[in-house]
């Protein structure tokens, strides 16, 4: 267990906006930073991260809660997990106890998954730099490829015993259950039909160096594997399989070490294998990742996207992996980014260029040939299409295909002029074919759309849903939560009613003013009502922060949400940032300025206890008329409290310049 001390310090060392930054693009927003959201597909931001509060809220997902949250569900670390990670960001020494074997076990099926993956890479990479063969075979191969000692162990490379179970064995050893072992694919079981209880087990990555593939968080996910013999049957390259963890469409290779040059460079380098990404690491350009070795695919290029909106996709001279990198760019420009395409002298690639060259020579290599993606693809296409009109004519309408999935109207336009001079054709008629794919692919659509609805009519039978009420109970003891997470500590002027009789014998309110804070303002008010929140999760946040600010003259809500459950941290997020979303909408552009609630805070208070009073006065009135309608005996005692009530309501509804 992690002791409260440590995460007490985690809480205090830990800024919201530096952490979420290693994995989203943020942009200033007033006091706030906004970005795209990690959880969804977007192109408008609607992540809002508070540093003043540090609470962060995806609009698009509902999503929301404080540091710890936010790791817990974009990178699915366990509590501890996250607890350890931003200690590590921090250079917070962790107190703990060493785990069980009863708790290794009681672990969830994906941290199982990610321990033997770790243990992996450990056990990897120490045959590597301890081990006879590793040494001999492995570490040499990467000092052939011009690694160094600190690039190799940055990196995580290792080296897999030419043994058929050695590291599953090793791993057996260790506690690890077999069961992982074949989830990540690690090892690879065959049952035997002669021995059912002891099947054969092989593994996967036998005499292979090896490249540990890490989330952006940079937990180990699964690796790639090289094989250094010269073997016919065995594929050069070898991946994990698909698992619970690593989904090669939706990961990059080196995203880990690259994400923060990657913001800050705003741009990124694509490149095709891993040794590419290394090279260029250790060269000095570190804003670099790979697709390894897959086609380029929505969510890898989303995954930058959340970076940087720049991509330079880099590859040798070779024909068929450039045809292969056009179909890729395609898909970049779908996702609204900007591309920029370079390729390498013949015979050379990233990998090769970075090793002969020094930083400066690649850096300036790279600027000056790095050409903007229409520019080389009209390039490209107009030496294979040089003398055949035909061919030509195919070459443009492939152009503008590539243009036609630019979201942005201007691009479009400024596009097609490029290519307009490259190709010499007139602008016009580019235009003219660039309506008319426009225009198929809205017909397609609206067809895709409109089969799609007649599915749905013939297959849902109609079903008249009651449209849904307001709770207003729900919405005034949230907007009770709030006051008290925004203003609980602050000190007001309230005008406060008190209930009293004139000469002529009528209940009148007479105001009364007083200093008070406005916790013990919620609170006196509440408890002089006997008013209890009906809301459990709402009855639990209230007397947690009643305790808490009355007992600290400090309040801090960083310190108060690391003390709660992360169900009632995601509920304050919400409710602590639903006004934030107004500002997503920059109205200050259009004149609208609107009025800063701090401004009105007794107001505020006054009226929302006011109303919640309102409220359960009608709740209880109709509760007695209900009681009248069904009791058979005498009814006046009933009857003088429902015309109190009702004067009451009477007097209360006038302070609040109700009409009734």
């Amino acid at each position: 267990m992690i002791s409260k001390s440590t995460i007490d310090k985690v809480y205090e060392t830990s800024r919201l906006e530096e952490v979420i930054g290693d994995f989203v693009q943020l942009k200033k927003s007033g006091s706030n930073f906004k970005g795209l959201s990690p959880f969804s597909d977007e192109r408008t931001p609607s992540f809002m991260v508070s540093p003043v509060k540090q609470i962060w809220k995806d609009f698009s997902s509902g999503k929301g809660g404080n540091v710890v949250a936010f790791l817990m569900e974009h990178e699915h670390f366990t509590y501890p997990e996250a607890i350890k990670y931003l200690a590590k960001k921090y250079n917070i020494e962790i107190e703990e106890t060493e785990r069980t074997d009863e708790q290794k076990e009681e672990a969830n099926e994906r941290e199982s998954m990610y321990l033997v993956s770790e243990f992996a890479q450990k056990h990897f990479s120490e045959m590597l730099w301890n081990s006879e063969l590793g040494k001999a075979i492995g570490l040499s191969y990467f000092k052939e490829r011009g690694f160094t000692d600190e690039i190799i162990k940055k990196f995580g490379l290792g080296y897999c015993l030419d043994q058929w179970d050695g590291f599953t064995m090793a791993a057996l050893d260790k506690g690890y259950q077999l069961k992982y072992l074949e989830k990540t694919g690690l090892t690879i079981v065959k049952q035997d039909a002669n021995n059912p209880n002891n099947p054969k087990k092989f593994d996967r990555f036998k005499a292979r160096v090896m490249f540990p593939i890490h989330s952006m968080s940079g937990r180990v996910l699964g690796f790639g594997g090289r094989i250094l013999k010269n073997d016919k049957k065995a594929a050069k390259y070898l991946n994990s399989p698909e698992s619970d963890i690593y989904h090669k469409s939706k990961v990059l290779y080196g995203i880990y070490y690259a994400k923060q040059a990657i913001a800050k460079e705003d741009n990124c380098y694509l490149v095709e294998g891993y040794t590419d990404v290394i090279q260029f690491y250790q060269r000095g350009i570190e804003n670099v990742v790979a697709s390894s070795g897959t086609a380029l695919t929505p969510e890898q290029i989303r995954l930058i996207n959340r970076l940087t909106k720049n991509i330079t996709v880099l590859f040798d001279g070779d024909a068929a992996g450039l045809r292969a990198s056009l179909r890729g760019i395609d898909l970049i420009l779908e996702q609204g980014m900007n591309v920029k395409v370079c390729s390498f002298p013949e015979g050379e690639d990233p990998d090769s260029y970075a090793k002969k060259h020094a930083f400066e020579e690649v850096k300036t290599y790279l600027e000056e040939n790095s050409k903007d993606f229409i520019q080389f693809k009209a390039n490209l296409l107009a030496k294979e299409a040089a003398n055949d009109p035909i061919k030509r004519a195919e070459t443009v309408r492939d152009i503008v295909n590539s243009i036609a999935k630019v979201p942005d109207a201007i691009k479009k336009e400024i596009y097609i002029q490029e290519c307009a001079q490259i190709m010499n054709v007139s602008e016009g008629v580019l235009f003219t074919t660039l309506a008319q794919i426009s225009k198929k692919e809205r017909t397609d659509t609206s067809k895709r759309e409109y089969q799609e609805q007649k599915e749905k009519a013939f297959a849902v039978v109609r079903n008249e849903e009651a449209v849904e009420k307001v709770d207003v109970q729900y919405e005034l003891e949230r907007k009770i939560i709030e006051m008290l997470l925004l203003y609980g500590n602050e000190s007001e002027e309230f005008e406060d009613l008190v209930l009293k009789e004139n000469e002529e014998g009528d209940l009148i309110l007479e105001p009364e003013s007083l200093e008070s804070k406005v916790y013990e303002k919620i609170y006196l008010d509440l408890q002089e009502d006997e008013i209890e929140l009906a809301n459990v999760q709402f009855r639990n946040i209230y007397y947690k922060l009643i305790e808490e600010l009355n007992e600290k003259e400090e309040f801090s809500i960083s310190t108060f949400l690391s003390e709660l459950d992360q169900d009632l941290v995601a509920e304050i997020s919400s409710i602590m940032m639903e006004e934030e979303k107004y500002t997503l909408h920059n109205w200050e552009r259009k004149d609208i300025y609107p009025k800063d609630k701090r401004k009105g805070v007794a107001q505020l208070v006054s009226e929302t206890i006011l109303t919640l009073r309102c409220f359960l006065i009608k709740k209880r009135m109709f509760a007695l008329q209900n009681e009248t309608k069904e009791s058979l005996t005498d009814n006046r005692e009933t009857l003088e409290e429902i015309m109190n009530y009702l004067q009451l309501n009477k007097l209360l509804n006038k302070k609040l310049n109700r009409v009734l």
